[in-house]
Order: structure tokens, then C-alpha cells, then sequence
């Protein structure tokens, strides 16, 4: 088993041949997980940050190994304009489910509550399989008084 625990950035090297290594969203989302690529080389992951599809993460033998991530069951959520985007995008985010966020349309975890919130407010979309890639968050989302009680704690 190869041990990729940091992606070399000097390797630029773009080879004809690539092999995948299909995962699911979830597992990607991890920095430590295993997983075999298509000629069965067995790969194990130790990251500093989850990899995303597309990016290559090994090359060897004049073959890049590609993540290639799974299509999964979503929902396509059209907005006519900014204000319903963000309104929209608002709407799924208090239910805390991620979104992938377009042009034209907004990306959702194909979930029975993100459909009974979708019917319940007569929001138009459809159904999809596609490659889900939603906004990582940038820092961590709290319902506790844990900052202030630090403060008030001090003294």
C-alpha cells in the first residue's frame, strides 16, 4: 500500500495515461481513509486537507492517479435572480446540509427533509445524479455559549 500524506506540488507532470480511484463524497470529505484505484493498487491517505475530484494525488510510471468521485442523488434548485439565491441558500443552510452553488441553480443533498422543506415552500426543482462538490466551510458553526463562557470564565 502507498502512504499519500501530502500532495507534491512540484509535480506538474501531466501524463496520457491516468487511472482513477472511485470514491464516495463522504469518505473524500476525510483526511484519513483508504482506497484502491482501478489496476488495484492499494492506496492509504493521511491528509492535511480532503482532496477533491479530479486532483491527481500519485504519479508513477508515466500514469497519474486521479480521484474520481461518485455521482450521487441531488437536488437542482433554480433561482431567477441574486436575492432568491441567497434566500434559497438560506433555506438549506438552517436545515445545516451543504450546497453547491452555480450560476443558474443551487446543488443540494438529494435528503427526504431538504424535499418536505423544498415542497413545504413550493420551490421549484428537480431531481439529479451528478458529482457533488458543496462550499467547504471556513470555520466551525457553534450553539453554545462556549466563547463567552471562556470570556466570563477569566474571572
Amino acid at each position: 500500500m502507498k502512504l499519500i500524506k501530502a500532495l507534491d506540488p512540484t509535480n506538474l507532470e501531466t501524463y496520457e495515461r491516468s487511472i482513477a480511484l472511485t470514491v464516495e463524497r463522504r469518505v473524500l470529505a476525510k483526511r484519513r481513509w483508504r482506497g484502491q484505484a482501478e489496476d488495484g493498487t492499494d492506496f492509504g491517505f493521511d491528509l492535511q486537507a480532503p482532496l477533491r475530484h479530479g486532483v491527481c494525488f500519485h504519479s508513477a510510471n508515466d500514469t497519474n492517479y486521479v480521484i474520481d468521485q461518485k455521482p450521487e442523488p441531488v437536488f437542482r434548485v433554480p433561482y431567477p435572480d441574486q436575492q432568491e439565491a441567497a434566500h434559497r441558500a438560506w433555506q438549506v443552510g438552517n436545515l445545516h446540509f451543504p450546497a453547491q452553488f452555480t450560476q443558474t441553480y443551487l446543488l443540494v443533498e438529494g435528503d427526504l427533509a431538504v424535499r418536505h422543506m423544498l415542497d413545504r415552500n413550493q420551490i421549484p426543482f428537480e431531481e439529479a445524479t451528478e458529482i457533488f462538490q458543496p462550499v467547504m466551510a471556513a470555520s466551525a458553526h457553534r450553539h453554545d455559549y462556549g466563547k463567552i463562557l471562556n470570556y466570563f470564565n477569566r474571572w
